[in-house]
């Protein structure tokens, strides 16, 4: 028997790593392309944080979903035992991917994109565990709608959401396999390569920005793999670096629009400039005293490698969670 389980693990494990080299390989082969359309379609914005101010391809998280996508596909095909899962959370990641386009063209106020984003995470559904009460299943939509909006608004420079996008799912799949919880990190393994690839576009200095489709699909993963993976402490310790920042902006500004705040400064030296005014948050607390844009995104990282750590740390001592 624990030869079998072995093997059947073993076989997952070759799956997944299949599934983040496909959807790695997607996001790296179609990114230029993409960035092209976009600044053809003149989908484009300034990059505020530099001195030049050049101007940079929005909407690239259409490629992230694009090689998720093609991960997955080969993860519902290549383990059919979990096949109604990963349909089930492509669902969600494909619905707030859509949610997110819409409101990089049209700007959504937060209460039409909190509540489309509840509809968005309400598939999830589908997969809850048996016996399960009410606010149980309202909790499921609720947290995708929650993450979701999280990732979006730790963000504005260079690499630094997908960079922590990346932190989240390696730490969330080495949970995951720590846990034997094998099957879900097809999951988080498949929007793992996609960001990879993404990032190495998204870095400093930034070819393309992801824009909310890119954003909020990463909290949308979080939020799904959570439930489906039994994990939901695990993953909220890896959005701690969110939630602070969320926490430090709703506390001192309550619903923050974007178009409602000064921006950062860029110094004449390069460095970026926190404004006495306007709301906290991590970035801007991080930005106490100036820095360059490359050492604040290094600060964040670090921040989120902390809490990914004690995640995996988590992972050896905590029981399986039964819901």
């Amino acid at each position: 028997m624990v030869f079998h389980a072995s093997i059947e693990y073993s076989l997952i494990l070759i799956i997944s790593g299949v599934c983040g080299l496909l959807a790695f390989a997607s996001t790296y082969l179609v990114m230029p392309r993409l960035i092209s359309k976009l600044e053809n379609a003149n989908v484009v914005g300034k990059d505020i944080h530099k001195i030049s101010k050049p101007i940079v391809a929005e909407m690239g998280g259409i490629g992230i979903l694009f090689g998720f996508t093609i991960g997955m596909f080969f993860g519902i095909y290549a383990y059919p035992d979990l096949h109604y899962e990963l349909i089930i959370t492509l669902l969600v990641i494909l619905l707030v991917g859509i949610v997110g386009m819409v409101d990089d063209l049209v700007i959504l106020s937060s209460r039409e994109k909190l509540l489309l984003l509840f509809l968005a995470g309400l598939p999830l559904i589908w997969v809850a565990p048996p016996e399960v009460g009410i606010l149980y299943l309202i909790m499921m939509p609720i947290s995708v709608s929650i993450a979701s909006n999280l990732t979006n608004m730790l963000a504005g420079l260079n690499g630094v959401e997908s960079g922590l996008g990346v932190i989240a799912m390696s730490s969330l799949t080495a949970s995951c396999i720590i846990m034997g919880k094998y099957d879900v990190s097809i999951i988080t393994i498949a929007m793992l390569g996609a960001l990879l690839a993404f990032l190495l576009y998204n870095k400093h200095p930034s070819r393309v920005f992801p824009g909310d489709v890119g954003t909020l699909i990463i909290g949308a993963s979080i939020a799904s793999v959570a439930f489906i993976g039994r994990v939901k402490i695990i993953a909220l310790i890896v959005l701690l670096p969110n939630i602070i920042d969320g926490i430090l902006k709703f506390y001192s500004a309550g619903v923050v629009e974007r178009q409602k705040h000064a921006p950062t400064k860029v110094g004449k030296d390069g460095k970026l400039l926190a404004p006495p005014q306007g709301f906290k948050s991590l970035i801007r607390w991080i930005l106490r005293r100036p820095m360059e844009e490359k050492t604040v995104v290094i600060i964040v990282w670090s921040i989120g490698i902390l809490f990914g750590a004690i995640g995996i740390l988590l992972a050896f001592i905590l029981p399986l969670d039964p819901l």
